[in-house]
This record gives structure tokens, sequence and C-alpha cells, in this order.
């Protein structure tokens, strides 16, 4: 088994519920779940750069046992994939500080693996030492304890840190000569100009060419700014 459900007593719910009102009074907000640059180039579809904020997906299990039984996701907004959402349901993620991080919503639909998103900096908050992991692989990762309305859980393995990588259809793979797990750089330029490395590609014939990169590394690079982005060898 990957997870137990938490029997988290009286004292300890009251504890964490004080928490997240003091954490939303002081002005705490939940960072929004994408923010896009997009970039024409040459590629036969636009370059598009995602800035994922901490977030995670659930099997429909776990979702009943944080919201209900019979709970099914409700959809706030559409993703830049097809079929993707954020949906209306978040959590409250429970480090083994008893630190908190109230609000992270779930994305839909469901899984068949529960799965938490976090950046680095989230990570030392939590205090958890995060690996850098493709979605799905959760060999060597840390557990959290997760908090909803009708119930709480604790998974034994399943935080990641997600590598940076990019979504591409066989149109995409082709103009840029890689396979898929092959890795390309980043180039962002602007005032804050960086090139990542280690840019994975992920392969699916009904994707949208979309890069991914965490709420840390958006930042650095103010993407926002960015004059120009481009995929490189």
């Amino acid at each position: 088994m990957a997870e137990t459900q938490s029997k988290l007593n009286r004292s300890d719910v009251e504890s964490l519920v004080r928490d997240v009102l003091r954490q939303k009074l002081s002005g705490l907000r939940e960072p929004p779940i994408e923010r896009l640059k997009s970039y024409a180039g040459g590629a036969p579809h636009p370059l598009v750069v995602n800035v994922s904020a901490r977030h995670l997906h659930v099997t429909q299990e776990h979702l009943e046992v944080l919201f209900g039984r019979g709970t099914k996701l409700t959809k706030m907004k559409d993703l830049y994939q097809a079929g993707e959402f954020a949906s209306e349901q978040v959590v409250t993620l429970v480090g083994p500080r008893q630190r908190i991080i109230p609000s992270v919503r779930i994305l839909g639909p469901t899984r068949n693996y529960t799965q938490v998103e976090l950046s680095y900096t989230d990570g030392i908050y939590l205090g958890l030492e995060l690996p850098l992991k493709i979605s799905g692989d959760h060999a060597g990762t840390p557990g959290i304890t997760l908090l909803g309305p009708a119930g709480s859980l604790t998974l034994n393995q399943g935080v990641i840190r997600a590598k940076r990588h990019v979504h591409m259809s066989t149109d995409d793979m082709a103009y840029y000569g890689v396979r898929d797990g092959d890795e390309l750089k980043l180039k962002i330029t602007g005032p804050c100009g960086v090139t990542l490395d280690n840019v994975v590609v992920r392969y699916h014939p009904k994707v949208v060419l979309e890069v991914h990169i965490d709420t840390d590394e958006g930042n650095a690079c103010d993407l926002e700014s960015a004059s120009k982005m481009e995929l490189i060898k």
C-alpha cells in the first residue's frame, strides 16, 4: 500500500484549521495554476512555455476519502492541453514538521495514481527533500498528509519536483529531430534571460507543443518579460 487513511485527532485538526485561516487572513493567496508565454518561432506549432504552480493529481478512491463518497471533480477552468482542467476542489498539504500549505488545487481528470507536484521552495518550507522526477515515477519519493473537508490520508510516497519537460506530437518531434525521452535546452531571451538544460521530451500523438517549468524556474527567468523562447539541442 502506498497510502493510509489518517486518523488526526480533534486538536490536530483544529490546529491545522487555525493555521489555514491565519495564512489566508495574512494575505497568502493560491498561485495561478498556469502562466503561459507563447512564441511563434518556426515550428509547426507555437512554442508555449507554461509555469505550472503547485498542484496534485488524485485517484477516484482518494478523491472520495478527501471529499466524500460519490464525489466527482468539478471543472473550474480548462488547461492548455485538451481534456485537462483545474478543478474546484482544493486540499491542505501537511508536511512532516506540521507546516501546511492550504488551497492546493487538484487537476483533472482523475488518474490511476495520486501525486503531489511542488517547487523546490515548497519542499524546503514543508521540510521535504524533493527528488526531480518525471510524472508517475514515485520510486524513492517522500510522502505527505492531505487534508480535505471530508477526511484525510497520508501518502507514503508520490511527492515530486517535476522535471522540466516538453510535450510533443509526432510533427513536433520531426521538426526538432528528437525522440521520446531525449533532452533539449530551453533558451529564454529577456531582461532575466536564462538557458534551462535537461528539458525532457514527452511524446503523445494528440498533445499540443508545450514546455512545463515550475514556479521557481518561472520566477528566476521572469517569464512574462521574455522577448523570445526557443528549444535547442
